[in-house]
């Protein structure tokens, strides 16, 4: 009996001693994933030292694993700042950046300008209606894809390969004033937007759009009332610490609302409004942009005398470097966002025109002095598709407002396609094919 209890109190004390072991074993609280814990809770109970031991290697690991865990978030914390460091030498004005090309094209008397960054291409203008030096230029420069076609307004000499752009060119995007035109180049850029499904825009005062590295800006208009040039789109472009500002045929009413807009208008490169037409470039504008270079593209001999000789003596009076299409070929302006270059395909010194007009009040009339021989063929007829506003003015029923009217419709197919100028009717049609002077050329 005294056997039998002194087994039974053996027996019971193992019990306890077993069930305070496991009170004692170490849990992996910290690191350790699910299946060690199983592992853990499996494993014999350990003796009374071999659970101190482990308690000591638990506390020992637990500050260990609290070192880990401070050294890693110190670690993060370094690489956090050194990643926030690298976004800051990264970021547009606080180093350099890959190459941006904007080249400025040699497209006679009409607009075109390419920029190339990274893998970006942007186009802003595309020549006159009738030539294709602005696809041929592309494809020179070995391009297949446009991401943004700006057409700045729908003149034909700004949109005037736009349809050929968007039909040769994997484009991405479009973008118009909103203003239309009856004219069969604004009528084909709708139908080849159309046609090939390109994304289309109408950008507004204060848009801001980031194209990888670049900043684009929109300075103009806010709104359209269907005045072409003047509400031509008009953009900042900055990239790093070097800025651009593009205004199409925009007019000093125009650049003065740009003034008020509240926009920075500080850039280092300007392209001179209107191909250096005396409507443009104000004086006032002109320094709120305090440009050191300034560009204008004009063809040379041009019947409007672009670049106007009061726009010429302002900019160089300002003491910007003055360079043109007409005199210098395509002008490319390179840069790494810190500091640019310019190159040109021609040397040359601008000579203000003779036929640009020298009185602010002579502003209009300045855009309808005509050629020292007028706007003909070898018949001796005078040509709508190139006619000077004086010129057309010899054709019956032509007055000032029509041959205005008649340029903004420009391109015509036949003399029958007058009949889109307001006031011309079948019967002036006619009046106008018996007089035999107005012919289709170009």
């Amino acid at each position: 009996m005294k056997n039998s209890l002194y087994l039974f109190t053996i027996s019971m004390f193992i019990v306890i001693f077993s069930v305070g072991g496991c009170g004692t074993a170490p849990q992996e609280t910290e690191l350790g994933g699910g299946n060690d814990d199983v592992e853990q809770s499996s494993q014999a109970a350990p003796s009374d030292q071999q659970a101190e031991e482990e308690a000591d290697q638990s506390t020992d690991s637990d500050e260990e694993t609290s070192s880990e865990k401070q050294n890693l978030k110190e670690q993060e914390s370094e690489e956090k700042n050194g990643s926030t460091e690298q976004q800051t030498e990264d970021a547009p004005r606080d180093g350099p950046l890959s190459t941006l090309k904007v080249h400025y094209i040699d497209v006679g008397q009409a607009d075109a300008a390419l920029l190339e960054f990274d893998s970006y291409k942007i186009l802003i203008d595309a020549g006159d209606w009738n030539s294709n030096n602005v696809v041929n230029y592309l494809n020179s420069q070995n391009i297949s894809a446009i991401d943004i076609a700006i057409g700045t307004h729908p003149d034909a000499d700004h949109i005037g390969q736009l349809d050929k752009v968007v039909n040769q060119f994997d484009v991405g995007e479009v973008w118009l004033s909103g203003n239309t035109s009856s004219s069969k180049t604004f009528q084909r850029v709708l139908s080849a937007i159309e046609a090939n499904g390109v994304d289309y825009d109408e950008p507004r005062t204060g848009d801001v759009f980031d194209v990888g590295s670049l900043q684009i800006e929109v300075l103009h208009p806010s709104r359209i009332t269907g005045k072409a040039n003047q509400e031509s789109i008009s953009l900042k472009l900055t990239y790093g610490e070097t800025e651009f500002i593009f205004t199409g045929d925009a007019e000093k009413q125009q650049e003065q609302s740009m003034m008020q807009s509240g926009i920075d208008l500080d850039a280092d490169i300007l392209q001179l409004g209107h191909h250096g037409s005396n409507t443009s470039t104000s004086q006032a504008f002109l320094e709120a942009v305090s440009p050191e270079v300034a560009i204008y593209s004009a063809g040379t001999d041009n019947s409007y005398g672009h670049p106007h000789v009061e726009v010429v003596n302002a900019v160089k009076n300002y003491g910007a470097t003055l360079y043109g299409t007409d005199v210098h070929g395509t002008i490319i302006v390179t840069t790494n966002g810190v500091t640019y270059d310019v190159t040109t395909k021609a040397d040359g010194t601008i000579t203000p025109s003779s036929k640009g007009s020298t009185s602010s009040e002579q502003t209009n009339q300045s855009e309808q002095e005509p050629n020292s021989s007028p706007s003909t063929n070898n018949d001796g007829c005078v040509d709508v598709n190139s006619a000077t506003m004086e010129d057309l003015q010899q054709i019956i029923h032509i007055g000032p407002a029509r041959a205005e009217d008649l340029i903004q419709l420009r391109p015509y197919d036949s003399i029958d396609d007058l009949s889109s100028i307001n006031g011309i009717g079948p019967s002036r049609i006619d009046d106008i094919k018996s007089e035999g002077i107005a012919c289709i050329g170009g």
